[in-house]
């Protein structure tokens, strides 16, 4: 089987094919990481990821995964989405501002359990680069080191800031004004929900099933 950049040379040499199955491996994760921070243009969001991985190839040495290469691109467009809009542009910090804060709640986003919709709402309350963290730790499997690649941090600051988003997840859990029973279920299992939520969003939906590469 092909490595991930043996795929994307391909692809970038013109070969469609390469490409579609690039897309197809790993458009779920990238589906995953926007579908819980943008309202609308996830499929734009998803597209101009993989176009900035083809565009972008010449520049990355190879010195990290293509996962954290492509998460990286993917964390680009999402703030470059953000700054598009006129609400953004000129109070967009991630490690203070949250996507909550940029934009509507996600009504499309699909849990089964009162305690992953309390979590997915509570993660969009945090600092975007906080939510990013934890959702690549806990979706994607990313460690420390990787996640600092993609957030171009240390790997020291990195465990500290992993420590302070899950502080600040448990804090907007309790800000959300949850029923004590689900609050105290999502507490005292928070790893546990937080992983459930990979599936939770894995879940069909019409509006973002795998297409073609873009070309």
């Amino acid at each position: 089987m092909p490595s991930d950049f043996e795929l994307l040379d391909a692809w970038k040499d013109g070969d469609l094919e390469a490409g579609n199955a690039l897309f197809q491996r790993h458009f779920d994760s990238v589906c995953r990481f926007f579908r819980n921070k943008v309202g609308e243009g996830v499929d734009d969001l998803i597209q101009r990821t993989f176009l900035a991985c083809v565009e972008s190839r010449d520049k990355f040495r190879k010195e990290a995964s293509f996962r954290t290469y492509l998460f990286t691109l993917a964390r680009n467009e999402l703030y470059a989405h953000f700054k598009r809009s006129h609400r953004a542009r000129d109070r967009l910090d991630p490690l203070v501002t949250s996507v909550h804060d940029l934009g509507p709640s996600l009504a499309a986003v699909v849990a089964h359990r009162k305690e992953q919709r309390l979590l997915l709402e509570a993660l969009r309350r945090i600092p975007a680069d906080h939510q990013i963290a934890l959702e690549l730790y806990y979706w994607e499997g990313m460690s420390a080191a990787q996640l600092g690649r993609v957030l171009g941090s240390p790997e020291g600051t990195i465990r500290t800031r992993l420590r302070r988003a899950k502080s600040l997840l448990e804090g907007a859990l309790r800000e959300l004004d949850a029923s004590p029973q689900h609050l105290e279920s999502t507490l005292a299992d928070i790893d546990g929900w937080a992983r459930s939520l990979r599936e939770a969003l894995a879940d069909e939906d019409p509006g973002n099933k795998p297409g073609t590469a873009p070309s």
